[in-house]
């Protein structure tokens, strides 16, 4: 299949791109990567006036780290997470998540920002920025402006994003040290969009009691969920496979995704106990590794 005729644009700025946006609204849309856009073109579910290719734009494939935030770049292709040296060293959480984005091929062009923008709640990337408490970074005529994770996505495939502004990057705090990170789903094949799954990042104290917790699950909503009721229900306590299965059965809840062809509603709802619950008990292995040294 071949897509409706569009008007091609490539600026080689964000100001470009940002003039361009302003001029077809919600007639245009963003190309970046294209893994979610060319399909949704060639089966006629978009059919803009104009596609803005935004690759020739050299400022959003840059990733730094600014004191104790670590900004990727919305062109950042998502393999990059994995293997930038920055990246596994200051939030480790995210080359793992990143690994279970579809296959090798999707992820070498796929961006991190196309993943935000396009806002599906069952992908990777939209839950690990709302675990993280990450800031979307966005370039409009007014200028730019920073919107909190959990505020961008605000509805199935619908973002906080203004018809003529740009999302130009993302920014991450630091995980501190020796804090420990866990990341699972379930799929039925690999590759697939998840059925459910839940990422987690946890501190311990001296005595080895939760002192922090940080709970995303996506596949499981319209956005990515922020579990905060399982956050609450394990600070301070020691993490014994019992507390934390108890604390796990909090973000039932907060499954509100219908039967569909994939799963019922009633399986998500144990699958995401399921995977919050493994995600936790993975992210404590992990920090007591790292204050063990290794």
């Amino acid at each position: 299949m071949k897509p409706p005729p569009f008007t091609y644009c490539d600026p080689e700025s964000v100001d470009e791109a940002v003039a361009l946006k302003s001029e077809y609204g919600n007639d245009s849309l963003v190309l970046a990567g294209g893994q979610s856009l060319l399909p949704m073109l060639n089966m006629r579910l978009a059919r803009p006036e104009a596609l803005i290719d935004i690759n020739k734009i050299g400022d959003l494939q840059k990733i730094e780290r600014r004191a104790d935030i670590l900004e990727v770049g919305a062109g950042v292709r998502q393999y990059e997470l994995e293997d930038h040296p920055l990246v596994g060293e200051l939030i480790p959480l995210l080359p793992e998540a990143t690994g279970y984005i579809g296959h090798i091929e999707n992820r070498h062009r796929g961006t991190v920002g196309g993943s935000l923008a396009h806002a599906d709640s069952a992908a990777e990337l939209p839950c690990t920025a709302v675990a993280l408490d990450a800031t979307v970074v966005v370039h409009g005529p007014s200028g730019t402006r920073t919107i909190a994770a959990q505020d961008f996505f605000q509805g199935r495939m619908t973002t906080a994003l203004e018809p003529a502004e740009v999302l130009v990057a993302i920014r991450y705090p630091v995980t501190p040290w020796p804090a420990g990170h866990g990341f699972v789903e379930v799929s039925r094949r690999v590759g697939d969009l998840a059925l459910a799954g839940a990422t987690a990042v946890v501190n311990l104290d001296e005595d080895g009691r939760f002192t922090s917790v940080s709970v995303g699950v996506l596949g499981i909503s319209d956005t990515p969920v922020r579990a905060s009721a399982v956050e609450s229900a394990l600070i301070g306590e020691a993490p014994t496979e019992e507390n934390i299965a108890r604390a796990a059965k909090e973000i039932v809840p907060s499954v509100t995704s219908g039967d569909d062809l994939h799963a019922t509603r009633a399986y998500r709802r144990h699958l995401a106990s399921v995977v919050v619950s493994r995600a936790i008990t993975a992210a404590v292995a992990r920090a007591h590794e790292r204050s063990n040294g290794k």
